[in-house]
């Protein structure tokens, strides 16, 4: 169990260390669409960032252009996915702006709503010294009470303990019912919806009474909190009067719903992110939450990150067409300086066997061609495509590491 998930907010320093006026030579250090979402006057704002397109370098010059016009630091709040996208972010800010940048609030979702809850929590009869459980110690408790109901028999084929707490993370998540969830991804469990029902039931029970979380019911109380008690909502809105959100097309509704609470009084919020990037669905994340953006912000000025820094033009001209195949999309076209390079290939396989005889085919190929192994990379939808690939590979002694399993 951990008491406590990290939130990085850094002790305010002196106003006297805010200039009067930018002394970033912004024009200088971005391109012009950089440029115009750092400038973007305040109000909603959604960035379409292609892939490559240098958008936490504009992020960060967001935040950095908002103080230096005389925000107060820490009325911005930085919403990432990870604790450590925010912790680097956050340290690149104040490489150009100094010491206001440790007085922005960032994190994640579920650290920021650790924060409010702790404060503001009791209002809706959390203890504010809950702990948080990790998804180990979910796990252990609802196998307790799935013991406790005599739910354990494995003749009656129960679900597990993990797919259990999958089942009750991906109801919260995305604000449906139960037997919703159960109906449409988990079928075959179909004949337990009571019984889950009652675990459900007997869990969320279990939790209050030891004054224990999960990292779900951070969102879920935080909006429930901010959904009844409005003044705790102002309160909030008026504390954070500047949002930004990276990597908006992975939020799921829960996120996305406080994301809308948070900013109710002002809708200054800037997300980030790209439709064509949208890959988390299997943990509850929505693609309709970016194609939706200007709909839950009435207003919404949107704005395009085009040029790629990583790739090459005939690279670029193929990703072009794959996205513009997208039945529902924003349109972009992506660029690059860097015109010349090899023209991808494409191969059609006559099945997954065949595929894999090809690459392993052509892996050696390169070696001999002087390319170290160390400098191949290939890349698979999802884990377990790459198991006939591993097959083949080891059949002609070719060392690799699987990413997935490290």
């Amino acid at each position: 169990m951990d008491r406590g998930t990290k939130t990085y907010i850094l002790k305010r320093g002196s106003d006297a260390l805010r200039p009067a006026r930018p002394s970033l030579e912004y024009e200088q250090a971005l391109n012009p669409q950089q440029w115009a979402v750092v400038s973007a006057e305040a109000g909603p704002a959604l960035v379409v960032a292609g892939a490559g397109s240098g958008k936490t370098r504009t992020l960060i010059y967001r935040l950095a252009y908002w103080l230096e016009q005389g925000a107060d630091p820490s009325s911005v709040l930085l919403l990432t996915f990870t604790r450590k996208a925010a912790q680097e972010m956050l340290e690149r800010a104040g490489l150009l702006i100094g010491s206001q940048a440790e007085q922005v609030v960032g994190g994640t979702f579920h650290s920021i709503a650790n924060l409010l809850l702790r404060r503001y929590g009791r209002i809706i009869g959390i203890d504010p010294g809950f702990t948080i459980l990790d998804r180990t110690d979910s796990e252990d408790l609802i196998n307790l009470i799935r013991n406790q109901l005599g739910l354990s028999d494995k003749a009656t084929r129960f679900p597990r303990k993990g797919t259990i707490a999958e089942m009750f993370s991906k109801t919260d998540n995305t604000m449906q019912p139960l037997e919703e969830v159960v109906l449409r991804e988990f079928a075959h469990f179909a004949g337990h919806l009571d019984d889950l029902a009652r675990l459900r039931k007997g869990y969320e029970a279990a939790k209050r009474e030891r004054h224990l979380l999960d990292y779900d019911d951070l969102l879920v109380k935080l909006r429930d909190l901010l959904s009844g008690e409005e003044s705790v909502r102002l309160t909030v809105a008026q504390r954070f009067r500047s949002v930004l959100v990276d990597e908006y097309q992975d939020t799921n509704r829960l996120q996305a719903d406080l994301i809308r609470k948070l900013a109710v009084t002002h809708n200054n919020v800037m997300a980030v992110g790209d439709d064509s990037q949208s890959i988390y669905a299997f943990r509850g994340a929505t693609f309709r939450n970016i194609m939706d953006f200007p709909s839950l912000f009435p207003g919404t000025t949107i704005y395009r990150l085009e040029e790629n820094y990583r790739s090459t033009q005939p690279i670029l001209n193929l990703a072009n067409e794959v996205i513009q195949g997208a039945a529902e999309k924003y349109t972009k076209r992506l660029f690059t300086r860097k015109i010349d390079g090899p023209m991808p290939a494409l191969v059609q396989a006559g099945g997954e066997n065949a595929q894999s005889r090809f690459i392993a085919q052509r892996i050696l190929e390169l070696r001999e061609e002087g390319v170290p192994l160390g400098e191949i990379v290939v890349l698979v939808r999802s884990s377990y495509h790459s198991f006939d690939l591993e097959l083949e590979l080891s059949r002609r002694d070719l060392p690799f590491v699987n990413q997935n399993l490290r």
